[in-house]
């Protein structure tokens, strides 16, 4: 019997382990049994258990992966960098223990006042998680994961206009905490992005969660282009440019980056999972890679600013 068949043993799993077998997992995402298949064998992205008989069964959290790293490939991450991605997710996971249920119920409420478009909903689960979590957590593990599925899923009816609602949502409670950190600090920061490369949402939860005590990080708008960043810096006059991207730079971006490093008066740094793709290619070059995770980021800026870390 193939794997779009019924079998008894496919019946009984999926009762009692909550197991999906394949052609639901398609339904349900959006990725055919052929590329589901590869993505197993050849990149080891996802790896279901399998009955008896050989037939691979799919649970939950197998579910979410796969919309993760639709999320990634749809922001230009290539599918054979995916794999470390989802890795550094899990050990993160696996670190923060029953916090981890926790978050999961707050993305379980979080997706349900989307749904409602039910906003003052919205505003007291954020407060709420706001005052519980730290401001990495707050983003990373609960309303960030709820935005990217979002992205990633809006075939059905509505759901483009459920991801409009949080991304706006969202954008208006990062700026408002952007607000309030504005005052000054002893280092200055620009923070841009790559063009084309990233959404403003994932530019300003960067903007805030890159900052710190004796660091202040000012976004640039969306759009701004990369040819002119030297005279912006050159009137701003910050500690150091930041360029931020989930898309792992091209040839050709990667010699310009290194081309505007030549020019500007500051250090030029890389951030997102631009950054952690592109290390090798970097290496030696003008331009410093911040990483992806936000701790990471902030300690590796800090560093940099103090003449602690080497390009």
């Amino acid at each position: 019997m193939n794997e779009q068949g019924r079998d008894p043993l496919i019946e009984m799993a999926m009762e009692q382990q909550e197991l999906f077998p394949i052609r639901e997992v398609s339904r349900l995402t959006g990725v055919n049994a052929v590329t589901l298949r590869a993505w197993e064998r050849r990149y080891g992205l996802i790896q279901p258990t399998r009955t008896d008989s050989g037939h691979r069964l799919y649970s939950q959290a197998d579910i979410d992966d796969i919309r993760r790293i639709l999320g990634w490939l749809e922001r230009g991450v290539a599918v054979s960098k995916v794999g470390s991605i989802l890795a550094r997710g899990h050990a993160l996971a696996g670190q923060a223990g029953r916090a981890t249920d926790t978050w999961l119920h707050w993305q379980h409420q979080a997706r349900q006042a989307v749904q409602r478009f039910d906003q003052a909903r919205l505003h007291r689960l954020f407060d709420e998680v706001f005052a519980a979590s730290t401001l990495d957590q707050v983003f990373a593990e609960v309303f960030m994961p709820v935005w990217q599925d979002l992205v990633v899923d809006q075939r059905g009816y509505g759901q483009a206009s459920e991801w409009l609602f949080l991304d706006q949502f969202l954008r208006c409670r990062v700026f408002a905490r952007l607000q309030l950190a504005h005052v000054p600090r002893s280092r200055t920061v620009l923070l841009a992005p790559l063009p084309g490369q990233c959404h403003e949402l994932e530019l300003l939860v960067t903007s805030l969660t890159l900052g710190c005590e004796e660091i202040g990080v000012a976004p640039l708008a969306s759009g701004q282009p990369l040819q002119e960043l030297a005279l912006v810096c050159e009137r701003l006059k910050p500690d150091a440019l930041v360029l931020f991207s989930h898309q792992s730079p091209t040839s050709e971006i990667t010699r310009r980056l290194t081309r505007l490093a030549a020019v500007l008066e500051c250090p030029l740094l890389l951030a997102g999972e631009a950054a952690e793709a592109a290390q090798d290619s970097l290496a030696g070059s003008p331009v410093a890679c911040l990483g992806a995770q936000s701790s990471v980021m902030r300690q590796r800026l800090r560093q940099f600013l103090a003449g602690q870390l080497d390009t």
